[in-house]
């Protein structure tokens, strides 16, 4: 299999090979109809998160990493439409059962660097607030609390893996 990097110049857009047009048809397909609680078509979540990937790994697990925890597609289901053990791996961590405490949730996925780098940057759009367009609830500035300290955290674990490369 043929793994492609972006171009360290164009990093920052969305990295375009066949997985990744793959795994955006399956998210597109998961996620059509649906909106987030602004309003706004829920699939550019995933397709912002993806547009801060490097790799297309990183890119496609971006693009799929609400699927299976938001929708009834399965692990299964992605192997099937030709998703491989690459991008499932990441995605399975990535995939938060909700009876799972959230920090342990943020820990446990913190022991693969896609999913780190893939978390960090859904944080950093989950805790976008001009993506509210309207007054925060209070539930939702405890989750920018929430997200907050998930991100100091996986910071410290990339930063410590990048002082061991």
């Amino acid at each position: 299999m043929t793994i492609y990097l972006c171009h360290p110049d164009e990093c920052g857009s969305m990295l375009y090979t066949p997985m990744t047009y793959l795994a955006m048809r399956i998210a597109y397909d998961a996620h059509n109809g649906v909106l987030d609680r602004s309003g706004a078509p829920y699939i550019f979540h995933p397709y912002e998160v993806a547009s801060r990937m490097d790799d297309e790994i990183s890119a496609s697990v971006a693009l799929l990493h609400d699927v299976v925890e938001d929708t009834d597609i399965t692990f299964e289901n992605l192997r099937e439409k030709g998703i491989p053990d690459e991008v499932i791996g990441p995605l399975k961590l990535l995939t938060h059962d909700k009876s799972v405490p959230y920090m342990e949730y943020i820990e446990a996925l913190s022991a693969d660097p896609v999913a780190t780098k893939v978390k960090l940057s859904d944080l950093q759009h989950n805790m976008d607030v001009t993506r509210y367009c309207r007054p925060m609830t209070d539930r939702e500035a405890d989750k920018q609390r929430q997200y907050e300290e998930a991100k100091e955290f996986l910071l410290s674990v990339q930063a410590k893996r990048d002082v061991k490369q």
